[in-house]
């Protein structure tokens, strides 16, 4: 928990990958200097893949469906695109305790806690990060990928966050190997009967946040973007 706020943000239209690394760049670099306030920025961006600092090459199937960038988090290949929500978080994890394990793990909490909210079990699993739902359904042991996390630290500031599936194309996600994990499938909170809108999933989103992170503040402008 922190005392002072995080300033939360929710970009209305599509984000392109460049602009929002070079925005979490700047960012990043004022909260580790102590000039700016720490941030939760939600967004969508247009159908691209990212590859992770663990990404294989063998794992991007179809190269030259969407564009692929380097994104500089740990993990490998993931798919981003309309109807997932995307969550950039910029912490300061040396002064929420310096356990990057504990911060990844409540990164995971937030998740499950969202996803409460509507009805659906989310699981964690101390083997592969990320969020997981149950299929039994279709077999014993069957579990599907709902929501992806990937983070770096600069100075201790944490870059990147995680992408809930609210409502994709999932067919997208086959032109890669999920995460490296051939052996489960990808789902969404559509895909699982929830049919919900993205202001309800970011309204989830900041209650589950404010119990895990502490109190925000909503920005109507972020200075980086302009």
């Amino acid at each position: 928990m922190s005392d002072t706020p995080v300033e939360w943000f929710i970009s209305d239209r599509p984000v392109a990958y460049e602009t929002a690394l070079a925005v979490m760049d700047r960012r990043v670099a004022a909260i580790a200097a102590g000039s700016a306030a720490e941030l939760v920025w939600l967004l969508e961006h247009p159908p691209l893949y990212t590859a992770g600092t663990s990404a294989k090459p063998e794992d991007l199937l179809s190269p030259d469906r969407f564009p692929v960038y380097q994104a500089g988090r740990g993990g490998q290949y993931t798919y981003h695109g309309p109807g997932q929500r995307i969550a950039y978080v910029m912490l300061d994890v040396k002064r929420r305790g310096a356990d990057v394990r504990a911060f990844v793990s409540a990164l995971e909490g937030w998740l499950t806690d969202t996803l409460d909210a509507f009805g659906v079990r989310g699981e964690t699993h101390p083997d592969r990060v990320g969020v997981w739902v149950s299929r039994p359904e279709r077999g014993a042991g069957v579990e599907d990928k709902i929501a992806a996390i990937g983070i770096r630290l600069r100075r201790w500031v944490s870059l990147h966050g995680l992408a809930l599936n609210v409502e994709p194309d999932l067919e997208h996600f086959s032109g890669i190997v999920p995460c490296g994990i051939s052996t489960h499938g990808v789902t969404s909170l559509a895909d699982l009967g929830r049919i919900v809108s993205m202001p309800e999933v970011d309204m989830a989103l900041q209650t589950a946040f404010v119990r895990r992170f502490g109190e925000i503040v909503r920005i109507a402008a972020m200075p980086e973007l302009t």
